[in-house]
C-alpha cells in the first residue's frame, strides 16, 4: 500500500512561485501531479518516470513548471512559477505501479489527499 502526503500550497500572487512537494510510503514506479478547480474535471498537470529520466507535462504549464523526484527520500515536487489565476486549484499527487508515465486520472493507483493553490491577481 502507498501513502502520499502533499504539502506546500498556500496564497500566492500572479507571477509568483511555490513548490510542491509529495512524500510517498512504499516503492511506486511513476508519479504525477494533477488538478481539479472547483466546478471542474480533475486534470493531468506533469508525471515523471521511477528514475526521472522521462517527464510530461500539460501544455498549459510547460515552461513554467518543473516536476521533479528524489528516490532517496522518497519525494516527488512540483516547482511551480509565473503562476497565474487559471493555476488556481486543489493539486493532487498521484502513484502507480507501472512503469510508463500516465496522462489519466485513471492510471494512477495512489491519490493524496490535495493540497490547495491559490493564485490572486
Amino acid at each position: 500500500q502507498v501513502q502520499l502526503v502533499e504539502s506546500g500550497g498556500g496564497l500566492v500572487q500572479v507571477g509568483g512561485s511555490l513548490r510542491l512537494s509529495c512524500a510517498a510510503s512504499g516503492l511506486p514506479f511513476s508519479m504525477g501531479w494533477f488538478r481539479q478547480a472547483p466546478g471542474k474535471e480533475r486534470e493531468f498537470v506533469a508525471a515523471i518516470s521511477r528514475s526521472g529520466g522521462s517527464t510530461d507535462y500539460t501544455d498549459s504549464v510547460k515552461g513554467r513548471f518543473t516536476i521533479s523526484r528524489d528516490n532517496t527520500a522518497n519525494t516527488v515536487y512540483l516547482q511551480m512559477n509565473s503562476l497565474k489565476p487559471e493555476d488556481t486549484a486543489v493539486y493532487y499527487c498521484a502513484a502507480r505501479q507501472d512503469l510508463a508515465l500516465g496522462t489519466s486520472p485513471l492510471n494512477y493507483d495512489y491519490w493524496g489527499q490535495g493540497t490547495q493553490v491559490t493564485v490572486s491577481s
